[in-house]
This record gives structure tokens, C-alpha cells and sequence, in this order.
């Protein structure tokens, strides 16, 4: 017996053209991805390539060779990946470290890696979904943009200013990774999955906060508060920088002269200044919150006291350190600029959250208090750091005390301004609909009151024009009956002693036409003979309809304008019903066909009509006698 047993078919691989078909899809993605970023990182290098060339090439006394300026050019471009440099070349021969990133110039690269990702998506204009993955388009932009920045790395290694290889493992590859995300996540028109899938790692009783079915629009509130009151920081941090800038306007003047000498050299000193004008407002901002900054381990300032070290390198913007010593009221009235931060903070969360309760607006106002201090405290870290070793290890406001301090200026003002323009909201909100209410209340009442008013003038210049066209409708009925043909009733015995004589001297004449039953014809008055005349047989002519009854020239009335139209007054109507040109003008048509339809009144006659023999023309010639008349003698 052979079993019968059914082999299980082995799972079938891709051909070699298969495989050959996906990469050949799969690559343009890839490959336009890592040239997009490699471009991206060639672009930032080279344009502070070229800066630094030029201030090397225009200046008098340049220190090293092009290959130096070259070196230089590569460190400063890993210094704004936020990359912390080790310079190697000092007095001492201890390597001091420079982690100080000018965030304004971190702006560049952070921009660059964005648009290279944005474009590496290449999603089309019309919203559907993009050729390219979003994986794909994200790992070959940061691929070919760390190809490059390890190829910088090396290469500034050798100069005077070396890269901690630390800082370079963890800091470029983060700087690079989060810039392309935003872009891809740009490209895709900001879905919200990935934001929700990044929120699933917070703990469970935040990430219900965070992501319930109503709470996504609460935090949207918090974030946009937040962002409102870090703004107003900074913006304050930046204006207390300014003014204490021009108050010490002479030794910021002193330091930029002192310096350097050539015209090069201030512009490169100037170029500095500018792109560490955001680290100065948050440093400004850090003071005004309270903790303040520090200028070396163990020195502070603040605006309760003020320590800095006493050896300090001449700078511009350092000349604006205040003054050694305790505080001022002048000092004391930075406080002014987290308490904006506050307020703006709080009025932004109840402003947004008037259909929530009291508790839930205190709740989101903490919220927004703790995103505000997590955004100050990262830029507080990123704006400090050290340039050097011993006093100079510590340079910069200190990212924790800047939060927390952030945190409690939010918790202090935030909440009960919140919780004030929650419940004076809740209120205003109510007066007003109240009193939107009653304005419109009263708008219809008037305008029920005018309509009231126009139809009541309506009935009454209707029921005027009636009045006014009863006596004349009367008076055209009194004129067409007194113009009526009156019916004359002959005398029978008269008529018949006429007619019997007539009878029986005269022949039958033949039968008239028989009139349609619609047309009667005329009846003649017949009038009894004279005495002494003597009566012929005569043969009577037979008088049709049309002869014997001519057309009146009379037209018979018609009936009055009040009978044909009883609804439509005479008069004009109310000037408020008159809306539209076409109803007017159908108005007008139709009262002046009914004008024509009047009869004119005519003048009442006394005489009556003309009898129809009369009309009808003298009377035949009498017969012969040969017709067998009879004749009498009188």
C-alpha cells in the first residue's frame, strides 16, 4: 500500500528580478535622502568656511596659515551641533574645555537638516501620501549628514581647537536625528500618531492626562499658555540685557576697543556678540526668575546680590553684569518680567478653559507651569557651559534652579490668575448673553410693532378706498339701468281688432326664417286704424333677424372695478410693501386695465327708442285691385 501523503509547499522566494525591482524602488528614496543630507551638512560648513576665510584673509596678522583658519572653521561648525571643543594651546598647558554654543548660530545647521528631510519626503502639493517613506527619507538624511560630520571631526581634531569625542558620539547624532524628524514629520502634515506614540512612554496617570478623549485639547491649551509665557521671558530677559547694556555703555565701548585693533578683528568680535545675543536673554531671563547666573565657581549674580569673579576676559556683553554688591530696587524690579510671564500664562489657560470647572483650570494652569519650566530649564543648559578650568568651569545660569524657579513664578501666578479670568469670565459671558438676549428681545418686539403698524395703515387705506368707490359704483349702476331701453307693453285688445280684419282679407305669407333660439327678434308695436281708413289686403315682407333687430350702439355696462377685484384697493398701497420693481409694475398694469374697464357715465335721455317700423323705412305700395283686396267707403 503506497501512503498517500500531501507535501507541504515550501514558502516561495523572490526572484532575483523581484529583488532586483524592490531596490531599484527602494533606492531613490535612500539615495536622494543621504545626498539631501550630505548637501545639508556641506552647506552649513561651507558657509562658515567661508566666513572664517574671509576674516582670516582681511586680517593684518594672522596667526596661522589657511589650514589653520580651515581647522577653525571646521570646530565652529561642530560647536554649533552643541559639540563641546578642548583647547589645547594654553598657558598652562591644561587643556580648557569651550561648551558655550552660540544659539544663534546653531540656527543654521538645525534649519538645514530640516529642509533636506522636509525635501527627501518628496510628498506632492495635492495631499496624497508621499513616494518616499518616512523611515527611509529620515535614516538616509541623518546617514549622509553624520558621514559628513564625522569627516569634520577628524579632520578638526588636528587643529587647536579639538572636538570632545563624548560630546561628538552624543550631541551631533541628537541634534541631527531630532531636526530630521521634525522635518519628515513636517513633510506629512504633522500627524498626530507619532506625537500620541511618544506620549505612550510617559507614566500611566500622565499619559490619561495627556491623551484622553477630551485632554488633547486641554494640553494643546497648556502648550500654547507655555509658549506665550517663555516668550514673554525671554523678551523680558532680552530688554533687561539691552538697558543694562546702555547703562554700562562706556566699559561695553572700553571692551570692544581693547580687544582688538584692526577693523577684521572687530568685525569677527561683532559677529560673536551677535550670535550670542539669545544666550544673553536667557541669561537675562534667568535673573529676572531669581536664581540668576553664574561667572565662575562660587560667583553669582542675581538680582539680590551680585559676585562675579574678578578676573574676568573683556567683553561686550559681560560689560553688562551689574555691579558687584547687594541688590537694588532697580535690581529688585526685573521681578517684573516673570510676573508678565505669569499673568500672560494664566490668562491664556482661562481664556481657553471657560466650559471647564474651577478645579479643571487650576489643573491645566499647573500644566502649562510645568511645560514653561521645562522649556527654560533646556534653555538654560543650552545657553551656559564652560570656557575653561577652575574659576571658569562654571559659566551660565544653572538649568535646574532656572525651572524650578520657572515652576514656582507659574504655580504663584499662573493658577489664581487662571482661576480669576476663569470665574470673572464665567460671569462676563453670562451679562453678556443676558444682555444679548434682551437686545434681541426687544428688536423683535419693534419689529413685530412696525409690522403691526404698517398692516393696520394697509387695512385702513384699503377699507378708505372702498368707501370712496361705493357712491360711485352706485351711480354707474343708477346710469346704466336709466340708459336701459325701457320694455313697452302694447295694448292686446288693440292689436287684435287690428290684426283680425288683416287675417282673414289677406293671404297666409310664407313662414320666416326661424331665428336661432338665442336671438329673439324685436317685437313691433302694432297700432289700431283711423276712423275712415279703409284697410288693404297687403302682403307682409318677412323682416330677418339682422334687419329687423340692428345692434344697439349702446355697449352693455360692465361691472365696476369694486365687483371684478374686491381685494385690491385703489389706492396706492402701503410704501412698505412696495420690495421688488416687478410687483409694482404688475400693480400699476393691472389698476390701469381695471381704469379702462370702467364705463363712462352717460347722459340720461327721457325718449324712448324709435319703434322698429319707423326705423325699418316707409311702408310698400298698397296692392292693386286686381289682388282681390276689399276696400270700404267711410
Amino acid at each position: 500500500m503506497i501512503p498517500m501523503t500531501a507535501r507541504r509547499p515550501s514558502p516561495r522566494r523572490p526572484s532575483n528580478s523581484q529583488l532586483l525591482t524592490r531596490v531599484r524602488d527602494r533606492s531613490p528614496g535612500l539615495a536622494a535622502g543621504l545626498v539631501g543630507g550630505a548637501v545639508a551638512a556641506g552647506l552649513g560648513l561651507g558657509a562658515l568656511t567661508v566666513l572664517v576665510m574671509v576674516l582670516w584673509i582681511s586680517s593684518p596678522y594672522p596667526d596661522s596659515g589657511p589650514g589653520g583658519a580651515l581647522h577653525v572653521a571646521a570646530a565652529l561648525w561642530l560647536l554649533a551641533h552643541g559639540v563641546e571643543l578642548v583647547r589645547a594651546d594654553t598657558l598652562s598647558g591644561v587643556p580648557a574645555p569651550v561648551g558655550v554654543t552660540p544659539l544663534l548660530l546653531s540656527v543654521l545647521p538645525v534649519w538645514l537638516v530640516h529642509r533636506a528631510a522636509r525635501d527627501a519626503v518628496d510628498a506632492d502639493e495635492d495631499g496624497v501620501a508621499p513616494p518616499v517613506g518616512a523611515r527611509t527619507a529620515w535614516a538616509g538624511v541623518v546617514l549622509g549628514y553624520l558621514a559628513v560630520g564625522a569627516g569634520t571631526a577628524l579632520y578638526a581634531a588636528g587643529g587647536p581647537l579639538r572636538p570632545s569625542w563624548a560630546w561628538t558620539v552624543l550631541g551631533l547624532p541628537t541634534v541631527v536625528a531630532l531636526s530630521a524628524g521634525t522635518g519628515v514629520w513636517t513633510a506629512y502634515g504633522r500627524p498626530r500618531e507619532p506625537v500620541d506614540r511618544l506620549l505612550r512612554l510617559l507614566p500611566g496617570g500622565t499619559r490619561r492626562v495627556l491623551l484622553g478623549p477630551r485632554e488633547r485639547e486641554k494640553f494643546l491649551v497648556a502648550v500654547r499658555a507655555a509658549g506665550a509665557a517663555v516668550a514673554v521671558c525671554v523678551g523680558g530677559g532680552a530688554g533687561l540685557v539691552a538697558a543694562s547694556s546702555v547703562w554700562h555703555g562706556d566699559l561695553a565701548r572700553e571692551a570692544f576697543l581693547q580687544l582688538t585693533e584692526g577693523w577684521s578683528g572687530r568685525c569677527a568680535v561683532l559677529l560673536l556678540c551677535v550670535t550670542l545675543v539669545p544666550n544673553a536673554a536667557v541669561w537675562g531671563a534667568a535673573y529676572a526668575l531669581g536664581p540668576g547666573f553664574a561667572l565662575g565657581t562660587g560667583h553669582g549674580v542675581g538680582p539680590w546680590v551680585s559676585d562675579p569673579a574678578p578676573m574676568l576676559p573683556p567683553f561686550p556683553l559681560l560689560a553688562a553684569v551689574p555691579d558687584a554688591g547687594a541688590g537694588t530696587p532697580w535690581n529688585w524690579a526685573a521681578g517684573v518680567v516673570p510676573l508678565a510671564a505669569g499673568v500672560t500664562m494664566g490668562w491664556f489657560v482661562g481664556r481657553g478653559g471657560m466650559r471647564w470647572s474651577v478645579r479643571r483650570t487650576a489643573v491645566i494652569a499647573g500644566l502649562a507651569a510645568t511645560v514653561c519650566a521645562t522649556a527654560l530649564a533646556v534653555a538654560a543648559g543650552m545657553a551656559g557651559g564652560p570656557l575653561g578650568v577652575g574659576v571658569l568651569a562654571r559659566f551660565g545660569p544653572v538649568w535646574w534652579q532656572v525651572g524650578g524657579a520657572a515652576l514656582a513664578w507659574g504655580v504663584g501666578v499662573a493658577v489664581p490668575v487662571a482661576v480669576v479670568v476663569r470665574v470673572c469670565g464665567g460671569w462676563v459671558t453670562r451679562w453678556r448673553t443676558a444682555a444679548a438676549t434682551k437686545a434681541v428681545t426687544r428688536a423683535a418686539a419693534k419689529a413685530a410693532e412696525e409690522a403691526s403698524r404698517a398692516l393696520s395703515l394697509a387695512q385702513a387705506r384699503a377699507t378708505a378706498s372702498r368707501t370712496a368707490e361705493a357712491p360711485r359704483t352706485t351711480a354707474q349702476k343708477a346710469a346704466a339701468q336709466k340708459a336701459a331701453p325701457p320694455k313697452a307693453a302694447p295694448p292686446k285688445a288693440a292689436a287684435t281688432k287690428a290684426t283680425e280684419p288683416a287675417k282673414a282679407t289677406s293671404a297666409k305669407p310664407p313662414a320666416p326664417a326661424k331665428p336661432p333660439a338665442s336671438a329673439k327678434p324685436p317685437k313691433t308695436p302694432v297700432v289700431a286704424p283711423r276712423a275712415g281708413v279703409t284697410l288693404r289686403k297687403k302682403t307682409a315682407t318677412p323682416v330677418t333677424p339682422e334687419a329687423a333687430a340692428p345692434p344697439s350702439p349702446r355697449t352693455p355696462p360692465k361691472p365696476p372695478e369694486s365687483e371684478a377685484y374686491d381685494l385690491l384697493p385703489a389706492d396706492e398701497p402701503v410704501e412698505d410693501v412696495w420690495r421688488d420693481e416687478a410687483l409694482r409694475a404688475r400693480w400699476d398694469a393691472l389698476r390701469d386695465e381695471l381704469r379702462n374697464r370702467t364705463p363712462e357715465p352717460d347722459a340720461p335721455t327721457d325718449a324712448e327708442p324709435e319703434p322698429t317700423a319707423a326705423r325699418a323705412g316707409p311702408e310698400p305700395a298698397p296692392p292693386a285691385p286686381e289682388d282681390g283686396g276689399t276696400s270700404g267707403t267711410p
